[in-house]
Order: structure tokens, then C-alpha cells, then sequence
């Protein structure tokens, strides 16, 4: 649990003081890196595309510029492949973040993470039945309805299983946190076994899509794929700051903020509901990525502490970053090959994650 000293920090967090200038000059730092992060991104790859040249391309394309005064197969190669990824990979790895800070808060527990509701693993088992059972649907379906079949399915399957695991968790109206983790837990026991059942009944054609899905890749981003999760996570960025001062009394404890005027179921359902919509999105255009919501909350959490006001833009900048990076190492570190960007983040969340439960652990003992 948030320990009562940075509860407490987060409450005078809300006064104007000299760390609210700390914090706004450590997000403007924050979206600078970010800038540097997409430039690099875009410039390196087989074709090498200086900054110079990025926003010579982009001021054409905008008008800005003579028309022609651009190299055509760098602007082929920017607008029609690294400019959707890199910006699919910003927006998702900002939502991803964002719902970490969400269930982080009103779990009121730093490991919590939007797959410990199922979102995650409910996708997993319906995007898996979409390859192992719906081939011939998809097949039916005209083009390019066929080629959504999987993601559609993932996303349903995110939100069915969030709201089963919210209607068990729920009676008369109050919603058990405890209740909704443990049902979490079974949920996603029962959606492995499901996911698992399905692997073993599938063909090597498709037991190669699914391996390479729950892996999860950027491979295919267009400017339709970006256009499909942008505003599921645009309504969770936007979204959820309405609900950060509240997440920020929520931290002294459900009792104390429901006698300060807090409607704390209002806070948890809407939370949880948009934590949901980025996570189940993301899911079901890219596959599995672990690790950005557990990641980016925490470095950004023990740079600028706990307010949520802060936290929750800053993670998203941090998430989206590091995700725009690890997909840049994806495509160079096996070059020409590429790979999968799940296994990227879980080298870097899994170690991170370790230290995490040591330092948890260490303060326990002292």
C-alpha cells in the first residue's frame, strides 16, 4: 500500500508551491524527450532520415513549404511506414501508462496493473479464438472486415471480462476492491486455461499468428490502425485527469475521502471503465505489451511523488517514450529481422518489477 507519508505528500501536493514549478519544468523536459525520442525513431532505419529532412517533408506536406523541394522516397518512406508507427507507438505507450497511474491509484497498491483485472488476458483469449476458430468468418467477411476480426474480438474481450470482473466484485452498489482483485486473478486463471485449450487445438499456420500476437508487434501500424486506437486513448488521456484530484484524497483511504465529499464508487467505475478502453485498445491493434503501465508510473512517481495532477501526464509522456524507443530498438537490433516488442518490454519491465518488490521488501524490515 501508498505508504500515510506520501498520502499525505499527495494531499499537499495540491497547493501551489515550489513544486508545482518543479513539476511543470519537469514536463516540459519530459515532452522535449519525448520529441527527440519520435525524431530518432522516424530518422533511423535502413533509410536514414535526418531532422532536417523530417521537417523539411512535414512542411511541404502541410504547405508550409515549396512543393518538391522533398525527397519523394523519404517522404514514401516517412508518411506511408515509420510516421504512423512511431506515433502508434507514442499514443499507446502514453495509454498504457496512463491506466497504470488509474489502477495504481485506486488500488491504492504501486504493482497494480491493468491486466490484474483481466483486461488483458480476456483480449488474449478472444483474439486467440478469432485466429484458432474464426478463419472461416474472416474469410467471409469483405476486405478489410476480415483482416479486423482479431483485433474486434481482443477488444470485446478486454471489456466483457472487465465487466464480469466489476459484477462480481459488486453488490449493493459498493464495489470491493479486494473482491475485484482476487475475481481478477480467477478470471485471468480461467482465460490461460482458455487461451492454452485453444493453442493445443490450433493448426502450425495458426499457432504461429497467436504466438507472434501475445508477443506483440507494431509491424502492421497504419494510418488506419492509428486512427482506430486514438480515440479510445485520447478519451482515457483526457479523461482521467478529471478524476486525479479525487485519486489523490482516495489515497488517505476510501472512509476518510467519502467524509471529504468524494463519490467514491462514481470514481472507481469511471476509472476502471477508461483504464479499460486505452488498455483494450492497444491490446487488440499491437498484442500483448507488458510493463509500460508498471514502468512509467514509478519513474515518474519517484521523480516528481505521488500527486496524481502530475503523475498521470508525466507517466504518459514517460510511457510514450519508452515505448517509441523500444520499438526503435525492435527494428535495429535484429536488423533486418525484427523483434516483437513485447519481449523488449518485459526485458526491461521484469528487472525493473524485481526491484521494485526488493525495495518494497527493504522497507518493510527497516
Amino acid at each position: 500500500m501508498i505508504s500515510a507519508a506520501a498520502s499525505t505528500a499527495s494531499v499537499r501536493a495540491i497547493a501551489p508551491d515550489r513544486h508545482g514549478l518543479r513539476a511543470r519544468a519537469a514536463l516540459v523536459g519530459l515532452t522535449g524527450l519525448l520529441v527527440v525520442a519520435v525524431f530518432a525513431a522516424i530518422g533511423i532505419g535502413a533509410l536514414a532520415i535526418s531532422p532536417g529532412q523530417a521537417i523539411g517533408i512535414l512542411a511541404e506536406r502541410l504547405g508550409l513549404a515549396a512543393s518538391g523541394s522533398a525527397d519523394p522516397t523519404l517522404a514514401g518512406v516517412l508518411f506511408g511506414i515509420r510516421l504512423p508507427r512511431v506515433l502508434l507507438a507514442a499514443v499507446i505507450g502514453a495509454g498504457l501508462a496512463a491506466a497504470g497511474v488509474a489502477m495504481q491509484g485506486i488500488f491504492r497498491n504501486p504493482l497494480a496493473d491493468p491486466g490484474l483485472v483481466g483486461v488483458s488476458s480476456g483480449a488474449a483469449l478472444a483474439a486467440t479464438a478469432a485466429i484458432v476458430l474464426g478463419q472461416g468468418l474472416a474469410s467471409r467477411l469483405p476486405h478489410p472486415l476480415g483482416l479486423m476480426l482479431t483485433p474486434v474480438a481482443a477488444f470485446v474481450g478486454s471489456v466483457l471480462t472487465t465487466f464480469l470482473v466489476w459484477r462480481l466484485a459488486t453488490r449493493s452498489r459498493q464495489t470491493a476492491l479486494t473482491t475485484m482483485l482476487l475475481a481478477g486473478i480467477a478470471i485471468n486463471a480461467i482465460a490461460g486455461a482458455g487461451t492454452g485449450i485453444l493453442t493445443y487445438m490450433a493448426s502450425d499456420p495458426q499457432l504461429r499468428n497467436v504466438t507472434f500476437w501475445s508477443m506483440g508487434s507494431l509491424n502492421g501500424a497504419t494510418w488506419t490502425t492509428l486512427g482506430i486506437v486514438t480515440p479510445f486513448v485520447g478519451l482515457t488521456l483526457i479523461g482521467l485527469p478529471w478524476v486525479a484530484r479525487a485519486l489523490n484524497v482516495m489515497a488517505l483511504g476510501e472512509a476518510d475521502a467519502r467524509h471529504l465529499g468524494i463519490a467514491v464508487e462514481r470514481i472507481k467505475r469511471l476509472t476502471i471503465v477508461l483504464a479499460a478502453l486505452a488498455v483494450g485498445a492497444s491490446v487488440a491493434m499491437v498484442g500483448m505489451i507488458g510493463f509500460i503501465g508498471l514502468v512509467a508510473p514509478h519513474l515518474v512517481r519517484l521523480m516528481l511523488g505521488p500527486d496524481h495532477r502530475v503523475l498521470l501526464p508525466g507517466a504518459s509522456l514517460v510511457g510514450a517514450t519508452l515505448l517509441v524507443l523500444a520499438d526503435l530498438a525492435s527494428r535495429v537490433v535484429v536488423a533486418p529481422a525484427e523483434l516483437p516488442i513485447g519481449i523488449l518490454t518485459a526485458f526491461l519491465g521484469g528487472p525493473f518489477f524485481l526491484w521494485l518488490l526488493l525495495r518494497a521488501q527493504n522497507g518493510a524490515t527497516r
